[in-house]
């Protein structure tokens, strides 16, 4: 039997975490599936990322009203891929921040980028006749900005690319607390199929100059403690360069695409392949690495014909 592609053959429903990692601050997380966070303020509620539905939003704003009745009135989204924010409509706030380069993929690339994430995780697309639109966001900023929630102030920052070229990360100074979007993964693949690999490291260490007492990442548990994060921030590390070292060294010898698959699978299943959505990243994961490694600085845009050529190529 012909592999699934991607996680089309994912269809396990996972348990929903809502965790206080905070003062008044919470992660959602779901077994590997999207992250999403809650900050909960004098009068309102800051959402960090939507989920790719408003069907799955709902679930996000369950917990929310189980812990507080203040209005959402902000929704941070810390990049543009379509899980994490076609849902955003349900949340019904006044603001939705994004970076400045992150609404520019919306724009270059935001469209084919649902149609491929649709094509590849079906179970996270539940509702999807629900979504109205791709999401746009209210407000932008370039490298810093500041939202106050009342008193309790939540700074929005771009650190560097990593995940994609538009990541921000979010920091409640007064609890030491960060959302680092996708940067950060813990016992989960990170998806580097728009990623930059020779920037990542240099972002993770912006993070960790936070020294947080606790993180929410893109996938994974919430962290909470010194070690924990110390050890997600590593194992994240670890994983970015295990993926780009062995593609650079096969295409600086002219190899192929196939040969970039087989060397990094030999660097990363002895460590990862239990990780949530290995299967489903190391093939993106593979040709984002190849293409850097041969100059291709900006990712080449995935679209649904795209992704099946290039399973189609690694299969053979």
């Amino acid at each position: 039997m012909a592999k699934a592609f991607a996680s089309q053959g994912d269809m396990t429903e996972k348990k929903i975490s809502f965790s206080e990692i905070g003062k008044g601050i919470y992660a959602f997380t779901a077994e590997g599936d999207p992250n999403s966070g809650v900050i909960i303020g004098d009068d309102s509620v800051m959402i960090i990322e939507a989920q790719a539905t408003p069907r799955l939003a709902q679930k996000v704003i369950d917990c929310v009203r189980s812990v507080t009745d203040k209005p959402i009135s902000h929704l941070v989204l810390t990049h543009y891929h379509a899980v994490r924010v076609l849902g955003a409509s349900a949340f019904g706030a006044d603001q939705v921040i994004m970076s400045d380069m992150a609404r520019a993929m919306v724009v270059e690339r935001g469209q084919e980028d649902w149609d491929s994430e649709f094509q590849r995780f079906p179970r996270l697309f539940e509702g999807h006749e629900s979504i109205p639109s791709l999401t746009w966001p209210t407000t932008t900023f370039d490298n810093t900005t500041t939202v106050y929630l009342g008193n309790r102030r939540i700074n929005l920052m771009h650190l560097g690319r990593a995940h994609t070229a538009g990541d921000i990360v979010i920091g409640v100074p007064d609890e030491n607390v960060m959302f680092t979007g996708d940067i950060v993964e813990y016992h989960s693949a990170c998806y580097c199929g728009d990623g930059h690999f020779a920037d990542w490291g240099n972002t993770l260490d912006a993070i960790h100059r936070f020294r947080p007492d606790a993180i929410a990442p893109g996938r994974g548990d919430a962290l909470i403690g010194e070690a924990m994060v110390e050890e997600a921030i590593r194992l994240t590390r670890d994983f970015v360069e295990s993926t780009y070292i062995p593609a650079a060294r096969v295409a600086a010898r002219n190899g192929t695409l196939k040969d970039a698959w087989d060397a990094v699978r030999d660097s990363c299943d002895p460590k990862f392949k239990y990780y949530a959505i290995y299967e489903h990243c190391l093939p993106f994961n593979v040709a984002r690495a190849f293409d850097e490694a041969r100059g291709i600085d900006t990712p080449r845009i995935w679209t649904a014909e795209r992704d099946l050529q290039m399973w189609e190529a690694l299969q053979a």
